[in-house]
């Protein structure tokens, strides 16, 4: 029997609880908003899910998985948002291994979590600034830090495609932050490979893919090893686009992974 918590509604940095369930019941997700300025936007609302764990006890801390989705799921509508990991977290074997808070983001329609053509070979440099939809990402990570109990040795980034780049992108802008890092079938900036040397990562991607080339993930893996970094790697050959779905639903691989590292105190 699926529970019956309170959801939590966060806005604008308000915590508000909601008895009952809503629209996205079944799938035990709330929906948080913020107000979020910056770029061309002046107090934008933006929403986002949340997956709460099956049972929150009194001041106890759980870890946070936050996912950034691919192209697909862009827009304004968060049911768009449930494909992929984040309805197998919802699951019920999934939840009771691994209680933890799952927060996604949702870029806009056109926009991108980096501003980089996914089918070129080469990366580009990171630019110093954040993207608007990186940004207001960012924002979300954030009032989720402040407003759920979360374990702050027990954060964990991940994400597919768009996502890929998003994850391998904000992993070097706050390298400090998280437990984990695992990118799927996406990009980075590899001459700043040592930013990220601190953080266990696990890679993934299909020798088969032609929207992002495998050689993205490749030139990533590499530069953080040459950098002395822990850094694991899965290509998965014949597999085209869509490395995520293998990878993810390994009951032994990489979502168990994210949840036994933890990060230092003192880190």
């Amino acid at each position: 029997m699926r529970r019956t918590l309170q959801i939590l509604i966060v806005a604008a940095g308000m915590l508000v609880s909601l008895g009952g369930r809503d629209a996205f019941a079944e799938q035990d997700f709330g929906i948080g908003e913020i107000e979020f300025t910056g770029g061309k936007y002046e107090k934008e609302k933006f929403t986002y899910l949340i997956l709460s764990p099956l049972k929150i006890e009194d001041g106890k801390e759980y870890p946070l998985l936050f996912f950034m989705h691919g192209a697909g799921e862009r827009g304004n509508d968060v049911e768009k948002l449930l494909p992929h990991l984040p309805r197998q977290m919802c699951k019920e074997e999934w939840l009771e291994k691994f209680p933890c808070f799952m927060v996604i983001p949702q870029c806009r329609n056109d926009e991108q979590w980096v501003d980089q053509a996914w089918s070129e070979k080469a990366s580009v440099p990171i630019e110093k600034n954040p993207t608007d939809q990186m940004a207001m990402a960012i924002a979300v990570l954030d009032q989720s830090l402040k407003t759920l109990p979360i374990d702050r040795n027990r954060v964990y980034l991940t994400g597919l495609s768009m996502g890929g780049f998003g994850s391998w992108d904000l992993a070097m802008r706050r390298p400090n932050l998280f437990a984990a890092v695992a990118p799927v079938c996406g990009g980075g900036d590899e001459t700043e490979a040592a930013r990220l040397k601190n953080i266990p990562i696990w890679a993934a991607h299909g020798d088969a893919d032609t929207v992002v080339w495998p050689v993205r993930s490749r030139t990533m893996v590499d530069a953080i090893k040459k950098a002395g970094g822990n850094v694991k790697y899965t290509e998965y050959p014949g597999v085209g686009h869509n490395s995520w779905t293998k990878f993810y639903a390994d009951p032994e691989g990489v979502i168990p992974w994210l949840f036994r590292q933890r990060k230092k105190p003192e880190e």
